[in-house]
């Protein structure tokens, strides 16, 4: 089966820099077989880059309009990036559940310092270091350690309370986490929590995504690559996602992250093909 797919893309309903459309015209240039479209969703507070509710319906419209305008030249799947923000906020809403998606990504983006959910109680993982460092001395008493146990226990909340059917850049806590006094990925306070997460995806039979948006450009990917070995071992199915925020960047570190992919010894990635998940071979 040949072409490319992504199903991991923000465009101007979130935080991408172009309209959908854009993506589209980039993944068909490049021989894509399927495109799915993945915006942040609405949370209880105003972002920069997660989608106000009010435009959900838009969202849903344009996505499905383009599905009809391009077909026969690529697949196109309409879904959403899911955030856990806690127990009362996750894809296991009904809200979510509901909506006509063709997937659903599950991803934490928000660790929760203290109660009650509010903006000033949670510190956002992936966006400046300068403002993780100032949440995880405010929110978490400085310690790399906290921060890390509380991101993986809400990772582990979000797979219990389900609702979706991928695991978003799972260890995401690294990026920034890396460049902080005192982390260690490979203390066990790191290694016990994420491969207990591991066991848990497996039992749970969800998708792990394998993000290679920073590969190319800060050698970083999520999962990081030392943890192949332990997805390939549990049988956990994989996709590969660029995560763009660009259309030009709808195949960014891709070819390089299958590379990869094969020499850990995995033969297929697991994908929407014809509308239902299936198994597409790893390319020679």
């Amino acid at each position: 089966m040949g072409g490319y797919s992504n199903f991991h893309s923000h465009c101007t309903y979130c935080d991408g820099h172009s309209h959908p459309e854009d993506f589209l015209k980039s993944a068909i240039a490049r021989d894509f077989r399927a495109y799915g479209f993945s915006s942040h969703s609405p949370i209880p507070f105003e972002t920069s880059w997660n989608m106000p509710k009010d435009l959900m319906m838009s969202y849903i419209t344009e996505i499905n309009r383009l599905k009809k305008k391009y077909n026969g030249q690529v697949e196109i799947y309409l879904g959403l990036e899911i955030d856990f923000l806690d127990r009362t906020y996750n894809a296991s809403k009904d809200y979510f559940r509901n909506l006509p998606l063709d997937y659903r990504i599950g991803s934490v983006h928000f660790v929760k310092g203290l109660e009650p959910l509010s903006a000033n109680n949670l510190l956002c993982i992936d966006g400046r270091y300068r403002d993780f460092e100032d949440g995880v001395k405010q929110l978490f008493d400085g310690s790399a350690r906290r921060i890390t146990e509380v991101f993986f226990g809400a990772s582990k909340e979000m797979v219990e309370k389900g609702g979706f059917d991928i695991v978003g850049h799972i260890d995401k806590i690294y990026m920034n986490g890396s460049k902080y006094p005192g982390f260690d990925r490979e203390a066990d306070w790191f290694q016990k929590p994420f491969l207990e997460l591991l066991d848990l995806i497996a039992e749970k039979g969800l998708i792990v995504e394998i993000n290679c948006k920073n590969w190319l450009g800060r050698n970083q990917m999520f999962p990081h690559i030392s943890s192949l070995p332990e997805i390939k071992k549990r049988k956990i199915p994989v996709m590969v996602n660029s995560d763009c925020h660009f259309p030009e960047l709808v195949n960014d570190g891709r070819e390089e992250t299958l590379a990869l992919l094969k020499d850990a010894g995995f033969r297929v990635t697991r994908e929407l093909v014809d509308g239902r998940w299936g198994e597409v071979v790893i390319s020679e």
